[in-house]
This record gives C-alpha cells, sequence and structure tokens, in this order.
C-alpha cells in the first residue's frame, strides 16, 4: 500500500508490472517492519530493508522474512555504486529528515543507469488543513507555503517526532536536481470501499482534498 488511500501496487504497477519485478534488487527505505519488503520477496524480488530504527526492525524479525535487514541513515546509504534496479519508501525517511536532498542524491547514487525510485508521502497541501478527520479538517488553517516543521515534544522538552513540510514544487525540484527524471506524480483518490477513520485520515477528508502524493522517478 502506497498509502491511507489504499492504493495497492498490485493495482498501480508504480514499480512496474509483478512479472518484472522477479530477479530485482529492491531497496525499501523507511521499511519499519518491512511490509513492504515482505511483499516483495513473495513477487520474486531480491529486497533490503533499510530503517533507522533498530525497534522498527526487530518487528520485521518477529514477522520474518528471509532478506536482508539494515540499520542505516538513509542519507549515508552503506551500499556500492549501481547496487538496486529498484528504490521505494511508503511514507519512510524522506518527510522526516530536513534535507531530502542528501537521500535523493544517495538513491540516485546506488540505483543502476534506468533504474527507479517511487516514494510516498503525506500530500503537501494537507499542511494547511487541520489534522482532523471531521469536518473542523476542511477549514484552510495555516499557510502552505510555511515550512516550518512539524514537532512534537516529550516531558522533558526533546523532539520525539519531527516531520519537515516541503511544498509540491520543493519535491519536484528536489528531485530534478538530484539527477532524476520525474516519470509521474500520483494522488490517489480516496475509493468508495475505504471507511476507515485513521488520524486525520477520513473518506469526508479523502473525497474532498488529495492525502497522499506518490513521486515515480527515473535514473537516467
Amino acid at each position: 500500500m502506497w498509502g491511507p488511500e489504499g492504493l495497492d501496487e498490485v493495482e498501480a504497477e508504480l514499480l512496474g508490472p509483478p512479472e518484472d519485478l522477479k530477479g530485482r534488487d529492491v531497496l525499501e527505505i523507511g521499511a519499519g517492519a518491512a511490509q513492504c519488503a515482505r511483499w516483495l520477496a513473495a513477487q520474486g524480488a531480491r529486497p533490503v530493508a533499510l530503517d533507522l530504527s533498530h525497534r522498527q526492525l526487530q518487528h520485521a524479525v518477529r514477522i520474518g522474512g528471509s532478506f536482508p535487514l539494515v540499520c542505516a541513515d538513509a542519507g549515508a546509504l552503506p551500499f556500492a555504486d549501481g547496487s538496486f534496479d529498484l528504490v521505494c519508501s511508503a511514507y519512510g525517511a524522506l518527510p522526516f529528515v530536513a534535507d531530502p536532498r542528501l537521500v535523493l542524491r544517495d538513491v540516485h547514487r546506488v540505483l543502476r543507469p534506468g533504474g527507479r525510485l517511487v516514494f510516498s508521502v503525506t500530500h503537501p497541501i494537507r499542511w494547511a488543513f487541520p489534522d482532523e478527520p471531521g469536518p473542523e479538517g476542511l477549514t484552510v488553517s495555516a499557510s502552505y507555503f510555511d515550512r516550518t516543521p512539524y514537532v512534537e515534544q516529550g516531558d522533558d522538552g526533546r523532539a520525539v517526532y519531527v516531520e519537515h513540510h516541503r511544498t509540491l514544487g520543493d519535491r519536484v525540484r528536489d528531485v530534478v536536481a538530484c539527477g532524476f527524471r520525474l516519470v509521474d506524480l500520483v494522488e490517489p483518490e480516496w475509493p468508495a470501499w475505504n471507511t476507515s477513520e485513521w488520524g486525520g485520515w477520513s473518506p469526508l477528508r479523502g473525497n474532498l482534498i488529495p492525502g497522499t502524493a506518490v513521486f515515480v522517478c527515473e535514473r537516467d
């Protein structure tokens, strides 16, 4: 799944037709418990799941899988140049780094020529609205152009969660500046079957404003 709307890779084929995934070397960045890597392995790909959080990777070990798990920084990938055919990230790493170009440049380095990067993030327009699933989440309350990060603090005042806002134009410029060609920008519509409410996600909001942006990029 590329986001809370429920856009399925089987349906979307943003990484390519499922039959073409067999034998491909794929890196999942910000893998968490490696759900995407697990699906890729089932298609016959050779995935590697990378996350900064050791605890998240422990969940991946508990769930199981026969692919490598790597605890590392997405901006300093511990792989040789041209190691992968595909790189994917569903809401992983890129929203949480102050300079996404550090990640994108290293992804470009580890991809083979013609390789593809697909990543999803919260749609930038969402930053202008309150993070509420009901009618109160439908009124603009902040500037879309305010790039101040969203920060949650613990009892000791230290940041425990930080998410960085970049406009849609920022994201496109980041991709192009790091040597990629933007092939597609997917804004999934909310499907009729999805009746879930979670955080600021709901059918009400999903039918009116986009919630996810999926960038499909190729390395020259």
